[in-house]
């Protein structure tokens, strides 16, 4: 069903009876939903959900995505994510970080085709975006971290951020798209002034 976008705060949509209410949201507010989901300990000296929601936000704002969004954040262990990783990807290995995008772009962060899939798009309770999944291995990122020098809060910003990128229709592959990645990320960090 082919359906026009009205930019209007509280615009309903209609879709085979239903009405779907699509949230459009204002640079920087943090009107979203993060469902967090813990399956370890998680030993961070920080809050990790607002360093989350700050970064989610400023990816966002960065990639000038006009709806409030809703994600979910698995923690999990080095061993849970391993079997997630082998089980989406067939690499038997953890890793820090997995998305998994409910969105297909043309491009990426190319949000215009939205108005053509509303009812696959939008959650129809709270109207807002169906970015996807992010799992973090707690344990990589205190590995991380300390491989590299930098804080942990500094590795767990990096890793939502890139995890960001990837829901929004990015990805590393080929070199040249790697390089527009890194560069997103580091706009985002330098954003929130987190640097290394």
């Amino acid at each position: 069903m082919n359906m026009k976008r009205n930019i209007s705060l509280g615009n309903l949509q209609k879709d085979a009876g239903r009405e779907i209410k699509c949230k459009i949201r204002e640079k920087g507010r943090r009107d979203m939903t993060i469902q967090y989901e813990e399956e370890c300990q998680i030993p961070f000296s920080f809050d990790y959900r607002a360093m989350a929601e700050k970064v989610v936000t400023e990816a966002l704002d960065h990639e000038k995505c006009p709806y409030e969004a809703e994600i979910n954040l698995t923690l999990t262990s080095n061993e849970e994510i391993r079997v997630i990783n082998y089980e989406y990807r067939n690499i038997d290995r953890a890793t820090d970080v997995l998305s998994f995008p409910m969105l297909e772009y043309d491009e990426p962060a190319d949000f215009e085709y939205l108005e053509d899939a509303w009812a696959e798009c939008f959650n129809p309770e709270s109207g807002e975006l169906l970015l996807g999944d992010i799992v973090i291995s707690v344990e990589k990122v205190l590995e991380q971290a300390e491989a590299y020098g930098h804080s942990v809060e500094r590795e767990f910003a990096f890793l939502i951020a890139h995890s960001m990128l990837h829901l929004m229709g990015y990805d590393h592959m080929e070199p040249e798209e790697a390089k527009i990645m890194e560069t997103k990320q580091e706009e985002i960090l330098n954003a929130l002034k987190i640097n290394r």
